[in-house]
This record gives C-alpha cells, sequence and structure tokens, in this order.
C-alpha cells in the first residue's frame, strides 16, 4: 500500500466512526431497515432536517422525531433515498449548535409537528447533496 492510499484510509476512519455513533442515538421506527443502517441516509436525513429549517420562517428548529418510512431509490448514481419524517418543533433557536440534544416544545399545537416527505440524492465521497423534493403536511 503507497503512502496516499494509506492516508485516504485513515483520514476516512473518523468520520465512519461518527456515523457508527449517530445511528446509535437517532431514533428509528418503522424504517426500511436496509437504508436505515447504510452509513449515507444518516447524513442524508440531516442534510433535509437542516434544508427545513434554513426554509423554515420560524425562530425555533426543528429535528426528526421519528423516521417514518424510508427506502433507497432504484438509481445508482447518485445514491438516492426518499424518507417521510415527522419533525417537531425543539425549544432550541434555528442555529444553535446542539439541536440533537435539545428538547422537544411540550406544545402539540398544530404548527409544532410536521409529517414531510424529502427525496435528496447524495454524493457521498464529496459531502455534497441535492434536494429533489420536500413535501410537508
Amino acid at each position: 500500500m503507497s503512502y496516499t492510499q494509506e492516508r485516504k484510509t485513515l483520514s476516512r476512519a473518523p468520520l465512519l466512526l461518527f456515523l457508527s455513533f449517530q445511528s446509535l442515538i437517532t431514533p428509528v421506527s418503522k424504517a426500511d431497515e436496509e437504508t436505515a443502517t447504510s452509513i449515507y441516509f444518516l447524513p442524508t436525513v440531516e442534510f433535509a432536517v437542516d434544508t427545513f429549517n434554513q426554509k423554515s420562517q420560524e425562530e425555533y428548529a426543528y429535528r426528526v422525531e421519528h423516521i417514518l418510512s424510508s427506502w433507497k431509490e432504484e438509481v445508482n448514481f447518485p445514491a438516492v433515498y426518499s424518507m417521510k419524517l415527522q419533525l417537531r418543533r425543539t425549544m432550541c433557536k434555528k442555529f444553535e449548535e446542539s439541536l440533537d440534544t435539545c428538547h422537544f416544545q411540550q406544545s402539540y399545537s398544530p404548527n409544532n409537528t410536521f409529517i414531510c416527505l424529502f427525496t435528496v440524492g447524495t454524493f457521498p465521497w464529496v459531502t455534497e447533496f441535492k434536494l429533489y423534493k420536500q413535501e410537508c403536511s
């Protein structure tokens, strides 16, 4: 193994370790098992929620309460995932850094929870995502 190949392999190790820990703390219910365990799926979910929060006119951020369903689309390039997520408003402002641990607001008012269908393409080798579809109710 050449020095450059070894260096590339070592630089990816922390990312893979980080992604494996993320899967332990992300709520998954009724999600397709193969999709939910893909190392590309969780960053794709995070991108979808971040995009939702950026587009939202609200002061508070939303985060995933439940992954209702998910599947990998039948295309090879890029990897395309569709997911139905239940998002709930948190007590944190949109651009705080600790949204993953931020508590949900107690109220279950109609504007507090959304069910959204996202379709996102991912190019994992360059950490790039593209939102193809977002429908929320």
